[in-house]
């Protein structure tokens, strides 16, 4: 008997202007590439597979979009690559969409803590079509997946990743030589503490 389970979860992407703008370092974006996101978003909607697993004694999220959806921005790499970003941008805002709304406290917080994979993770994984790109490695075999605990355990201090994250380690240096965060959703910019007079 398999030491895991994985069963479906209903997940509905909800489109965050904010974050798609952040994420494809933009301010202002014309009809004609606007229309082709939201088609594409139509389109890749019943692409968006969300899983609950349980390994062992904890449970995880692991959503992810098919191989269309990975074919389609390489597509349009090979044609306009400018567009091609937006397009990048877009797949991963539909991920962050689905994870934001089954777990709102990856948005709050600002990051989706990585767990490590163990045996029955990584089988569990694979037995989704999502298996991991080394064995026992972080990093999935998909292009645009998220995988983190469920329920929500914590952001930086929960991550596996944080030893080799520039964000989680305080490793990331600015042009100022302050540290920065690597990646910072909307609404999480660093507050510096007001200097004494």
């Amino acid at each position: 008997m398999a030491d895991f389970t994985v069963d479906v979860i209903e997940a509905y992407p909800q489109f965050d202007l904010e974050l798609f703008m952040s994420t494809c370092q933009e301010t202002r974006i014309g009809g004609d590439i606007m229309n082709r996101l939201s088609d594409a978003w139509d389109t890749w909607t019943p692409c968006a597979q969300a899983r609950k697993i349980t390994a062992g004694e904890q449970s995880y999220l692991l959503v992810w979009l098919g191989e269309p959806v990975e074919e389609a921005v390489d597509t349009a790499w090979e044609t306009t690559p400018s567009e091609a970003f937006m397009f990048n941008a877009l797949a991963q805002v539909m991920c962050m969409g689905m994870v934001h709304n089954l777990l709102p406290e990856v948005e709050e917080a600002g990051c989706a803590a990585a767990p490590a994979i163990t045996p029955a993770l990584e089988a569990a994984l694979t037995q989704a079509g999502v298996a991991p790109l080394r064995p026992g490695e972080p990093g999935l075999e998909r292009r645009y997946a998220v995988l983190t605990f469920l329920p929500f355990k914590g952001a930086c201090e929960a991550c596996h990743l944080r030893p080799q994250c520039p964000k989680g380690s305080g490793q990331a240096q600015g042009c100022s030589g302050d540290k920065v965060s690597s990646v910072t959703l909307p609404g999480f910019d660093r507050i510096e503490p007001l200097k004494k007079q």
